[in-house]
């Protein structure tokens, strides 16, 4: 019997943007209703994935600049990022581009990224998924989604001066 590959995912984006939320709904099938800031939360999940057993190892991050010097020591070693933002917030939105992406891309340039629809054609994603942690809509279709890109990495395509990496949204 072969073991598990270990896939690290972390969950980055704006504090109070649905990010624990999702990772609960995902592990449990139950969405909280108190809001409870985030410091460091690690939960695994042994998942089958196109017929593969895959242990999915969760890391969740605080969005809070208070963190901003701790959140990075996290980033080690993932092997994809999901990057959140809420879609009644226009400024957890712009924060995508102007703090999520250049943070990523400093402490792990070569690691995709699963996103949103409208940033995906601005940073060169390759898919878009959004999903509800409330009515568990694509809940599971992120996190499948996050581990396809790792198992199956999307063939790289002729790179530009400024594209970096295949990025899923």
């Amino acid at each position: 019997m072969s073991t598990a590959r270990f896939i690290k995912c972390v969950t980055v984006g704006d504090g109070a943007v649905g990010k624990t939320c999702m990772l609960i709904s995902y592990t449990s099938n139950i969405f909280p209703t108190d809001y409870v800031p985030t410091v460091f939360d690690n939960f695994s999940a042994n998942v089958i994935v196109d017929g593969s057993t895959v242990n999915l190892g969760l890391w969740d991050t605080a969005g809070q600049e208070d963190y901003n010097r701790l959140r990075p020591l996290s980033y080690r070693g993932a092997d994809v990022f999901l990057l959140a933002f809420s879609l009644i917030s226009k400024a957890s939105y712009e924060n995508v581009y102007k703090k999520w992406i250049p943070e990523l891309r400093h402490y792990a340039p070569n690691v995709p990224i699963v996103l949103g629809e409208e940033l995906k054609k601005m940073i060169g994603a390759a898919i878009y998924i959004e999903c509800s942690s409330k009515t568990q809509q694509n809940v599971k279709a992120v996190f499948d989604a996050a581990i396809k890109v790792v198992i199956y990495p999307p063939k790289p395509k002729k790179k530009s001066r400024k594209q970096r990496t295949c990025l899923i949204l």
